[in-house]
């Protein structure tokens, strides 16, 4: 098991305040050195995408203009 891994499987999620009670639900993480995981809610098992700082700010500023 990586470091990454490890992080994930220790991380404490909480579901985005943006989520609706629909199907469209994503859960947000903090992890180690600034970096961000997002997770499908619906799936908690499933797959993680893991930002870097620049990657998440990027990924806010993108949903803001939406």
């Amino acid at each position: 098991m990586t470091n990454l891994q490890r992080e994930l499987t220790g991380a404490v999620w909480r579901k985005s305040s943006r989520s609706g009670s629909g199907d469209q639900c994503v859960e947000v993480a903090p992890l180690p050195a600034a970096l961000r995981a997002v997770r499908d809610s619906k799936d908690p098992g499933g797959p993680a995408l893991v930002l870097t700082p620049s990657a998440w700010r990027g990924l806010l500023d993108a949903i803001k203009e939406s």
